[in-house]
């Protein structure tokens, strides 16, 4: 635990980028709900998801990989998704059967991390097929969100929306399904590496 809360692991700059964009929510709700703006509210989770990498990227590339950030960029881009997720399905921007997909996947792997971790899975790294899947749904959903949002061209968002969250849930489930085995692997090797200890 001193490690990962320790001056070093936390006072990075991945860190602070991951902070930025966890703040970035109640600006994404207040242009929602407040401002009555789908517009403003699709523009800031287009940009929240186009900066997704940036935390990662920087992390790798200047050596500032962190058992903290190793936590808190999934946590936060989880966070970001399910809310913004909520919010619009709340707002009707897009549909609950669409929200409701994205959502139980998303809810139904993170419960099951939790609850392998507990009982000492080994973390492991994204698919990269799982990063492909968070990708294009970042994308679609923004869309669908424009889709509804007044401009002149919805109806081409309408399609780009559609074109992209079908392929991103068709992904999304793909993977969970692969993971299970990665989990029951990971879950047997943490206990291995335990009991040798």
């Amino acid at each position: 635990m001193s490690e990962l809360f320790n001056r070093k692991s936390v006072l990075t700059v991945p860190n602070f980028i991951s902070l930025v964009r966890l703040l970035c929510l109640p600006i994404f709700l207040w242009a929602l709900f407040e401002q009555d703006s789908r517009l403003a509210a699709a523009l800031i989770l287009g940009a929240l998801g186009a900066t997704d990498w940036i935390d990662g990227y920087v992390a790798r590339r200047f050596n500032q990989v962190s058992p903290l950030g190793a936590i808190l960029d999934p946590t936060v881009d989880r966070l970001l998704f399910i809310v913004g997720l909520v919010a619009l399905g709340i707002d009707g921007a897009v549909p609950w059967v669409i929200a409701g997909l994205i959502l139980f996947r998303e809810a139904g792997i993170g419960l099951l991390m939790v609850v392998a971790t507990a009982f000492g899975m080994e973390r492991f790294s994204v698919t990269y097929l799982g990063k492909w899947a968070t990708f294009i749904l970042m994308f679609a959903v923004p869309a669908l969100t424009l889709a509804h949002s007044g401009i002149a061209i919805e109806d081409l968002f309408l399609v780009v929306g559609w074109l992209l969250v079908v392929p991103g849930l068709f992904l999304s489930y793909l993977t969970a399904w692969r993971y299970l085995p990665a989990i029951v692997e990971h879950l047997r090797a943490g206990r291995a590496r335990r009991s040798t200890i």
